[in-house]
């Protein structure tokens, strides 16, 4: 296959939110590889290069520019001709994802994203893996922090164990320093959330079919926390968590029972906050948000009053680089299990798990800059360790992916830390 290209990589949507920031990590990430911009607007995006040039201190006038726009599928075509893997940051992905991917597999071009979307995770995978090992090439979503703390996480957690993990908790804590603003969170990210839970039935069709092949039923069983509890780690008010971290580790753990014949973990995902108040105030947006998306008048409300419903948190600006750069996030995992491992995943245990190991990924800015951290190193990751990854391609979670390239490594060195806490007998 004939990959001599005029661009390694081509980042999609730059002139959006998203973009932006992953162009402004390119410029160091990318540093030794050909890469261009793409988007509708030649404007739009010799701005941002002009912007995220005098952010990052570098001359970006010479970075090229291709246009593209997800209602041309000949254009697409082209820019993913253009390119060894394509770096989408053009979301809400339900609306826009799709044809990009069509344009990769058309052109044999891999392709990154950061959907955070289970219908658009699981559908694209059961609509697409099939092709993408036929053709080569890999399409790797969730590469944000939906859900690479999450998923790399699980990954690091099993490597470190010794043994047999069966089951996974995680807590995402995040506390800001500084000057608290209002307009932390971008109105795509609160567009995406809307569309994938307006949505979330559509998951159940898909799911019966992408996963068809039962897993071994693994015990004992991990129990799901009560709503509103206090975690073990920390003792803090607890919520469980919305995103699509539980997905991607459960789709991870099947392709590994599928691919490796390993023993699946299970895993649940929940998120801690400051007090009592905060997370009851998250519950009550929370419900609002719930009740009103049921509704085509309720989600037309959501997405034109972003503001009013979310109490501040969301606006079209999105979040200031000093508020991003004073947010810091934590994922404190919990793993249990045995110390000896049995012939096969079907074997069961007789004795209760023995082993416990706490783990903890932490970065800064989870929403925007660790985000197009982890997103530019997936893309580069897979030019630089094919060899390292799973078959010919597919339709891959981060973790299915990457749980034999350096990508952990790739990410402590910029700006991540992955580490083990402690380890105990029970």
């Amino acid at each position: 296959m004939n990959m001599a290209r005029r661009l390694d990589v081509i980042i999609f949507g730059a002139s959006g939110f998203t973009g932006k920031y992953a162009v402004l990590e390119s410029v160091k990430l990318l540093a030794n590889m050909k890469w261009g911009i793409a988007g509708r607007s030649q404007n739009k995006l010799q701005d941002t290069l002009k912007e995220i040039g005098e952010k990052a201190k570098t001359d970006l006038s010479h970075v090229p520019i291709v246009l593209a726009d997800v209602n041309n599928q000949d254009s697409l075509i082209n820019m993913a001709r253009d390119c060894r893997v394509i770096v989408n940051c053009c979301g809400p992905y339900r609306l826009y994802g799709e044809p990009v991917l069509k344009a990769c597999l058309a052109e044999r071009t891999h392709h990154v994203d950061v959907s955070g979307e289970p219908q658009f995770l699981e559908g694209m995978q059961l609509k697409y893996h099939e092709a993408a090992k036929e053709k080569g090439i890999y399409l790797i979503s969730a590469c944000g922090f939906d859900s690479i703390p999450a998923d790399m996480g699980t990954v690091f957690l099993e490597q470190q164990f010794d043994g047999v993990v069966n089951s996974v908790e995680s807590y995402i804590v995040s506390k800001q320093t500084g000057r608290r603003e209002l307009g932390a969170i971008h109105y795509g990210t609160w567009a995406s959330a809307v569309h994938a839970i307006a949505n979330m039935n559509e998951v159940g069709e898909i799911r019966r079919k992408l996963f068809a092949k039962k897993m071994p039923d693994v015990k004992p069983k991990l129990p799901e926390r009560p709503t509103l509890h206090r975690s073990e780690q920390g003792n803090k008010w607890s919520l469980p968590f919305q995103g699509a971290d539980r997905s991607c580790v459960a789709r991870t753990q099947r392709f590994f029972y599928e691919t490796e014949n390993k023993r699946p973990l299970q895993m649940r995902a929940y998120i801690s906050f400051g007090g009592l108040a905060e997370a009851l105030a998250v519950s009550f947006v929370g419900a609002i948000f719930w009740m009103m998306v049921k509704t085509n008048f309720g989600r037309q409300m959501l997405l034109n009053h972003p503001k009013l419903f979310s109490f501040g948190m969301v606006s079209h600006e999105g979040p200031s680089d000093e508020a991003m750069n004073n947010t810091h996030f934590a994922l404190y995992f919990e793993g249990k299990g045995w110390e000896e491992k049995l012939a096969s995943p079907e074997d069961k245990y007789t004795t209760p798990p023995n082993k416990v190991i706490r783990t903890k990924v932490a970065g800064t800015n989870p929403g925007y800059g660790a985000t197009c951290v982890a997103l530019v190193l997936c893309g580069r990751t897979i030019l630089e360790e094919s060899d390292k990854m799973p078959g010919s391609g597919g339709f891959l979670t981060p973790g299915a992916a990457f749980a034999k390239t350096n990508l952990i490594n790739e990410l402590c060195k910029n700006g991540f830390t992955f580490e083990v806490l402690s380890t105990a007998k029970l």
